[in-house]
């Protein structure tokens, strides 16, 4: 990404944590988030390296709204299960550490594919290794590879790749 596009990128991805900080469009909270983006942005142009690996804009775009989309649902489906596990009387739990391959080559698509797998209930990120993600999963169906991969890691990596490759 060039330098400008970077920056550009930056003041805007600045300008809307800003306005959804504030919580309001009134003008001068928007005059006073354009200068402190702005100035932020032309003071510091390197700062935001999780962009550099992005694809590009139009991509990125569909694709993040699919991933927070598809996170969304899973996050309330594995809500759901692991309230399903907690509250039966026989505690049909299966913990243990899985093995999962990740396509990922990006460092910054891998990190959100371990905080995404980290956040949804009933696993947890432990290690990444190379293409490898260990994860502590609460109700283990398979310690075979793929299956586990298919399982936690694949619908995470679909976006993940678009967004990042």
């Amino acid at each position: 990404m060039s330098k400008a596009r970077h920056t550009i990128a930056l003041f805007a991805t600045l300008f809307v944590f800003w306005v959804l900080l504030n919580g309001t469009l009134a003008p001068d909270t928007l005059v006073i988030g354009v200068l402190v983006a702005l100035a932020i942005a032309l003071l510091f142009p390197n700062s935001l390296s999780a962009l550099d690996d992005l694809a590009p804009l139009p991509r990125v775009a569909g694709a993040v709204v699919r991933f927070l989309a598809y996170f969304i649902i899973q996050l309330v489906k594995a809500n759901v299960a692991l309230a399903y596990v907690v509250l039966a009387p026989s505690l049909p739990i299966n913990p243990g550490i899985v093995k999962v391959r990740t396509k990922l080559k990006s460092p910054v698509g891998r990190l959100l594919l371990a905080n995404a797998i980290t956040l949804t209930p009933g696993t947890l990120s432990v290690q990444l290794e190379d293409e490898f993600l260990y994860v502590h999963w609460v109700t283990v169906d398979s310690d075979d590879i793929e299956a586990a991969t298919a399982s936690i890691v694949a619908g995470f990596e679909k976006e993940l790749e678009v967004i990042y490759g």
